[in-house]
């Protein structure tokens, strides 16, 4: 089973991408910290400091400005495609795969993960469109 969350920002694929691979930029709209910059075949370590949550995951694949895959901690593998339209029009997608199908709780978690694509995007589309750190006030 897999779950796929999509959404337009209006800026280039180089922004969008520097914003996941760069830890300087992630706390801005999804983790509240990254251990290290994200390169190929690296473990990085990430934070929210609002669940007192840490986490590792397995950088598998960089392709700079249209691709990022990685595994997290549950085995799920995580691709983010990022499609560059026009110059400053982008549509980045987010593919979770490895849920157990056979699981009786597979329906909450596929909602409870999808909800969390879709606010880690809004929260990028908020910093990368207008500036605007979303999480700021989670993090108080």
């Amino acid at each position: 089973m897999k779950n796929v969350s999509k959404m337009r920002i209006y800026t280039s694929a180089k922004e969008i991408f520097e914003a996941f691979v760069d830890p300087e930029k992630i706390g801005r709209f999804w983790f509240s910290s990254s251990s290290e910059r994200w390169e190929e075949g690296k473990t990085v370590t990430l934070r929210y400091e609002e669940y007192e949550a840490e986490g590792d995951i397995f950088i598998k694949v960089i392709q700079e400005n249209q691709k990022i895959v990685f595994e997290d901690d549950d085995g799920h593998k995580v691709t983010i495609n990022i499609l560059e339209e026009a110059k400053d029009n982008s549509i980045i997608e987010v593919i979770e795969e490895g849920f157990d199908s056979r699981s009786d709780h597979l329906i909450d978690q596929l909602v409870d993960n999808k909800e969390g694509w879709i606010y880690m995007l809004t929260c990028l589309k908020g910093y990368l469109e207008y500036g605007v750190n979303l999480r700021a006030s989670l993090e108080k």
